[in-house]
């Protein structure tokens, strides 16, 4: 089945750009249209970031840059023109480039080598491009001055939202895949930006998940989520911080190994979930079918993952047991496995693969493992009393989870008072 590719939405920061260039215009013709409204664009589009704090860093780097190079340039003026006349001369030349040494090592001196870049086109832009205006000094003191007036429109202009209430006592869960809906996409800019955004700004926010950490760790890498997450169908909980299980529920030694035999009689094999320390550790014993031996060229490649081919040691910490074949097989082990002693101590799910057709798949936890039960371990942990699921319409993924979520923490004000009207 085809994904059909979706447009981007048109986010904040493109409005916000354009906003940030309108108003430059506008200030240009209030100053009588004086200065040169371009450099107070290019700061504008420079300084409007997805943070606030990034602003305020672009901002002084821009400032900074834009002073060094005006000062460069004016000496360059001066050294050119005034003291030796050898403007367009290739002793000339030898001065301009000579003084990017001097415009680079300031900004090292004064440890803020970020604005290297712009000293460099301030003092260029003076010493190539204006200096034999009729009056050089007023285009350095409006290329200042342009520059530091859109500084403050982007700073302005970024710091500008609607009014919006934040819900900070709420932990915000959302289930990330279910059986049968694979993750298919990886997290988007926006997306990310998003959801670190709100996060900085006390949103209380977990995934929950069946699958390992191991497999979100390419999709969660940039963001910064302050809970742990529910992991393997609510036998433990991940915290993406420490890089640490903070809970799991294990299988006892001799209920796993019952499972095992039980398995193994069916002449199937058994992928075995196991915490050494912080690591996990999947057991297997062979590859009995084009299923199991695809998974495991997939996966073993990745740095998170370490297979051993052999059987777990009983002082292990078994987390969970998969076993994946045919799915007529599964059926009948399942069947034994649940009217079994050992099975009725235990929680097993089965379902049928989609990567693989045919196939099926049964995962066994220990009994109290549950995404429901570990979310609501984390609420008592961490001291929050209500909870809400958050849903993307038509897709679990990450990304349509961003637009909803954000929706849900921080709704706006003025829909509020319109509601309370009604």
């Amino acid at each position: 089945m085809k994904t059909r590719y979706r447009l981007p939405p048109v986010g904040n920061r493109i409005i916000k750009s354009a906003v940030g260039v309108l108003l430059c215009w506008c200030v240009y013709l209030l100053r009588g249209r004086s200065g040169i409204p371009f450099y107070s664009m290019l700061a504008v589009l420079w300084c409007i970031q997805p943070h606030i704090n990034k602003t305020l860093s672009m901002a002084l780097q821009r400032t900074i840059g834009t002073l060094i190079g005006a000062v460069f340039g004016l000496v360059t003026i001066v050294l050119e023109i005034f003291v030796f006349d050898i403007y367009d001369q290739p002793l000339g030349f030898l001065i301009v480039a000579l003084m990017i040494i001097p415009v680079i090592y300031t900004t090292i001196i004064i440890r803020h080598t970020n604005a290297s870049y712009f000293s460099c086109v301030v003092f260029l832009s003076i010493t190539v491009n204006h200096i034999m205006d009729e009056n050089p000094y007023i285009f350095v003191l409006n290329r200042v001055l342009d520059t530091f007036i859109g500084i403050a429109i982007g700073m302005l202009v970024n710091s500008a939202r609607l009014p919006r209430r934040r819900i900070k006592d709420v932990l915000f869960t959302a289930e990330l895949d279910d059986m049968l809906s694979p993750i298919s996409e990886q997290i988007t800019a926006f997306s990310r930006i998003e959801i670190n955004r709100m996060l900085s700004e006390g949103l209380k926010f977990t995934l929950v998940t069946m699958r390992t950490p191991a497999s979100l760790m390419g999709i969660l890498s940039d963001v910064n989520l302050n809970l742990p997450v529910v992991v393997m169908n609510g036998a433990a909980l991940y915290d993406f911080r420490e890089n640490s299980y903070v809970k799991a529920y294990i299988i006892s030694g001799e209920s796993c190994e019952k499972v095992r035999e039980m398995v193994h009689a069916e002449g199937m094999n058994v992928f075995t979930n196991a915490l050494c320390d912080e690591s996990l550790v999947i057991y297997y014993d062979r590859l009995e079918n084009e299923a199991e031996r695809a998974i495991f060229a997939s996966l073993k490649k990745s740095p998170y993952r370490n297979y051993l081919n052999r059987s777990p040691h009983p002082e292990d910490r078994v987390i969970y047991l998969m076993i994946v074949d045919r799915t007529e097989k599964i059926s009948r082990l399942y069947e034994k496995l649940r009217q079994s002693e050992t099975g009725k101590l235990l929680k097993m799910i089965t379902y049928p693969s989609q990567d693989y057709h045919g196939f099926s798949y049964i995962k066994i936890y220990n009994r109290n493992a549950g995404k429901q039960h570990m979310t609501e371990m984390l609420c008592r942990e961490y001291g929050i009393e209500k909870r809400q699921a958050v849903e993307a319409s038509g897709s679990r993924s990450i990304n349509g989870i961003a637009r909803r979520l954000k929706s849900s923490f921080e709704p706006l004000v003025i829909s509020k008072k319109k509601t309370e009207r009604s």
